[in-house]
């Protein structure tokens, strides 16, 4: 078995005390344990963050640029061991688990090209002898928690823009899925990166309180549940800290009558099986037209009870585990509550047996939309299913529910594209596709999908606060 240590300020650290232990959710086997932060090393991280960070924000953008690519290099170097680690302490595949690190250390490349265009505002004065500067300047130190479902990719995501606009980072990965965390850390060792701008810390929630209501902190970012990001904003209040926060989902897919039926369910079904239904932006709920919902639905039952699952390090075309038992309960019992308020179970619905938190891919028809199961985030490979008359019935019961993180139309009607992506209420709109959440663009929940967003250029400048310079001649 594996055992890591923390990273703080460039070293690991912190061999002696309790630690937490990791399994594997396929097999249900303990591969190793990290070692618990204690409340004085959450302390001793930040503070060597915002030493480090005091030096690191007066580094020209462009240096700081050639020091993530750098660390996205070392991290290629390393995405063999990082993605074993990842496929033990997650279920995935090692192919999936190591092109997750290779993908993550794109994001770095990305950032990194934004060292120069990280851009104020010369803004006009009312006074003809005056000059107004708007300055971006870094936050300072960012407490970033990771959650289990893509940890090495949603690291880099929310480290790689903290570090190229001048700030340090304390990262705290999911306790479910800490290992390939401390691989990333040990690139970033190999890489050089300055002692103190990165550290990471494994902990539990006593300790993470301690993190971040640290005076210090003055950014924390979570992607995680919308509980979590409850407690993120209580954590915030402590300092007046700033929150981003990407939160729960409830991705729904409306089906037009001209949609590729045959493309849509093969999307659809891919969204919701790939890592078990484990995404923010899977496809929770489907719309279907009258005209074509048994057509549809005959396709997705066919495709679903396709689908095989098990242990992927055995077979890695099949579809991993849920994260931990007490998932797949929570997600078994929403099913049988659907069944009992009328729900019709097509396929799935059912816990198997043997070792590992498996769940079958479940089909859901005869759905109401004012059921548990159509209105609440599932988390896992679970689909419920929906009939509409009119495209005004299809967006009033898209725009039904808590969440506007992401949604999905297909159709091939132009007004229908136009009309959907001016009125559906959510922060992203995919049309004849599934979410994939592009870099580049800018990944933001309405409703309670959360505050702030991620990528591109606008998740890049939320790591930063201005600065109005009024200068007079």
């Amino acid at each position: 078995m594996r055992s890591d240590l923390n990273f703080i300020n460039g070293q690991f650290v912190g061999a002696e005390g309790p630690h937490i232990a990791v399994y594997n959710p396929a097999t249900g086997d303990a591969i190793g344990q990290v070692s618990a932060a204690s409340a004085a090393e959450a302390v001793r991280a930040v503070d060597a963050a915002k030493a480090a960070q005091r030096a690191w924000r007066k580094l020209p953008a462009a240096e700081r640029g050639v020091i993530l690519n750098r660390f996205a290099d070392a991290i290629v170097a390393r995405a063999p061991k990082i993605g074993a680690a990842l496929a033990a302490e997650s279920g995935k595949s090692v192919a999936d688990a190591t092109a997750e690190a290779q993908y993550a250390a794109e994001i770095l490349r990305y950032h990194a090209q934004w060292a120069r265009r990280i851009e104020g505002e010369v803004i006009p004065s009312d006074s003809a002898n005056e000059n107004l500067i708007l300055m971006r300047e870094p936050i300072g130190v960012a407490a970033c928690l990771i959650p289990f479902n893509f940890p090495v990719y949603t690291l880099l995501r929310k480290v790689a823009p903290a570090l190229i606009t001048g700030n340090a980072v304390v990262v705290r990965p999911s306790n479910n899925t800490p290992c390939s965390a401390f691989e990333v850390a040990r690139a970033a060792q190999e890489a050089e990166l300055p002692a103190g701008i990165f550290n990471v810390l494994a902990m539990d929630h006593d300790t993470a309180a301690v993190l971040c209501t640290h005076t210090d902190v003055g950014m924390i970012t979570l992607t995680g549940s919308v509980n979590a990001g409850r407690k993120v904003l209580d954590y915030c209040k402590e300092n007046i800290a700033k929150p981003s926060l990407e939160l729960g989902g409830k991705t729904p897919a409306i089906i037009e009558d001209d949609a590729d039926l045959e493309a849509a369910a093969t999307a659809i079904v891919r969204s919701k099986t790939t890592h078990c239904g484990q995404l923010c932006t899977a496809i929770e709920r489907v719309y279907v037209h009258a005209s074509v919902h048994d057509r549809f639905v005959a396709l997705l039952r066919e495709k679903m009870s396709a689908v095989r699952f098990g242990d992927r390090a055995e077979d890695e075309t099949r579809m991993g585990p849920l994260v931990s038992a007490s998932a797949r309960t929570a997600i078994h019992a929403m099913v049988e509550r659907a069944v009992a308020e009328g729900a019709k179970l097509e396929t799935g619905g059912y816990v198997p047996e043997g070792n590992g938190h498996f769940y079958p891919p479940t089909l859901l028809t005869h759905c109401r939309q004012d059921m548990e199961i159509v209105q609440e985030e599932i988390f896992g490979p679970v689909l419920p299913v929906l009939s509409y008359e009119t495209l005004d019935d299809a967006l009033r019961m898209a725009n039904d529910h808590q969440f506007g993180l992401s949604s999905v139309l297909f159709t091939e009607r132009y007004r229908t594209t136009m009309r959907v992506a001016n009125e559906i209420e959510a922060g992203e709109l995919y049309v004849n596709r599934t979410p994939a959440d592009p870099y580049q663009g800018y990944h933001a929940g309405w409703k309670r999908s959360g505050l702030g967003g991620d990528d591109g250029k606008h998740g890049m400048l939320e790591f930063t606060q201005t600065r109005l310079v009024v200068m007079p001649f």
